[in-house]
């Protein structure tokens, strides 16, 4: 039986560098073997299915692949759908008020470093905001991502060890992926 799985590339179509077309991501994914395989808008976010035992080390397979056969590297962070649900779940941050562009969830392969975290978590960045979640950090760019300071700091402490999507993008993904839930089940 196939789990849905979100797999968010690092940096993919963002000016000029990584360049991929979504098509050929996807026949990637699915050479790999994904089923049902689409993706969200022009930027590495791509929802599938993998049956059995496929999950198990399949970021790290679509890393050597996306080289191997595109010439692009880029991080992937893998979630399966109920992973993804927690994370919208848990954001302390979301609120329909907010201009969801604004509100950014960091995605961590594995839980950030405590020590690197501590600080930025103990300090107070009003009018911005900065909460943790399970792998995910939310941080609220009241204005705008390129002129926060959070966003900055999040950037500047944890380098490519995450990759981001604002909230809109977040909640399309998790949409998409009950979509192939219910296929798949």
């Amino acid at each position: 039986m196939a789990t849905t799985h979100v797999a968010l590339l690092r940096g993919i179509n963002v000016g000029r560098a990584k360049r991929i077309a979504m098509a050929d991501l996807r026949e990637l994914v699915q050479e790999l073997g994904g089923t049902d395989v689409r993706t969200l808008l022009n930027s590495g976010n791509v929802v599938f299915g993998l049956a059995g035992k496929a999950a198990a080390g399949f970021g790290p397979r679509l890393e050597r692949a996306l080289v191997d056969e595109v010439g692009v590297a880029s991080r992937v962070t893998m979630l399966s759908e109920a992973e993804l649900a927690r994370v919208v779940a848990a954001n302390p941050l979301a609120d329909p008020k907010r201009e969801p562009s604004k509100l950014l969830v960091a995605f961590f392969a594995a839980a950030p470093q405590r020590a690197t975290l501590a600080p930025l978590l103990a300090r107070d960045w009003k009018p911005d905001a900065l909460a943790d979640g399970p792998n995910a950090l939310y941080l609220w760019c009241a204005r705008g991502v390129l002129d926060s300071a959070v966003s900055v700091a999040v950037n500047r402490a944890f380098g490519d060890a995450f990759t981001a999507r604002n909230w809109a993008t977040v909640l399309k993904l998790q949409a998409l992926a009950a979509e192939g839930g219910s296929k798949a089940r």
